[in-house]
């Protein structure tokens, strides 16, 4: 049995919440060990504020790029069928060829920052007819009036925007743009159980 995908608790926590959701998405409820939700939530929210307040600033590229790496370890030692990489600067983007188009249509998922008034961590988990399906983890009321963004309530388990792919390469700091170059990250999860091989994930190449 699936989980429901869940919001964040605070202003800060968006990153172990994507994190946690990635691993809600992928696995049944019963596959899930205690020890990754442990760690997922041990090393995330390790940033200090400028008031040198830790977890103010939510979770670091670091933290994200260990998970990765222990999620992939977690899973070579035959714990849990999963596998993870981690990309940053040039190797982030939208588009047709990119690893995370390829992450998407080969049944992975993938969680990105991104901005949302400042820097921020979703789940990326499917495409459609071109679009990108994504589940923001922070809850907002009413609508976001953003062109290329359509808000969806009824799929807990899956998505609660589809954003058009324009949106997220922009270099600048607006709604989902992924934003300047140098600062881009993302880490791609797979379930090996229900990995797609590249000749069966046909809309990665088109």
């Amino acid at each position: 049995m699936k989980n429901p995908l869940h919001y964040q608790l605070s202003e800060y926590d968006c990153g172990p919440t994507a994190m946690l959701n990635a691993i809600r998405f992928l696995f049944e409820r019963e596959e899930i060990s205690p020890v990754v939700i442990r760690n997922i939530m041990l090393y995330c929210l390790d940033s200090y504020n400028d008031e040198g307040i830790m977890g103010k600033c939510g979770t670091s590229h670091a933290a994200m790029m260990f998970l990765s790496n222990w999620l992939n370890g977690f899973g070579k030692i035959g714990q849990l069928p999963v596998s993870s990489s981690y990309l940053s600067g040039e190797g982030v983007w939208v588009g047709k060829g990119s690893h995370i188009n390829g992450a998407l249509c080969r049944g992975g998922v993938v969680v990105v920052r991104l901005f949302f008034d400042c820097a921020h961590y979703v789940l990326l988990t499917g495409i459609r007819d071109g679009k990108i399906l994504m589940f923001d983890p922070y809850y907002v009321e009413g609508d976001l009036e953003q062109p290329g963004v359509v808000q969806v309530e009824d799929q807990p388990f899956w998505y609660n925007r589809i954003v058009d792919v324009s949106c997220f390469n922009r270099e600048s700091t607006e709604l989902y743009a992924l934003g300047p170059v140098e600062c881009r990250e993302a880490v791609i999860i797979y379930n090996d159980n229900t990995k797609k091989e590249e000749e069966e994930a046909i809309e990665y190449f088109i």
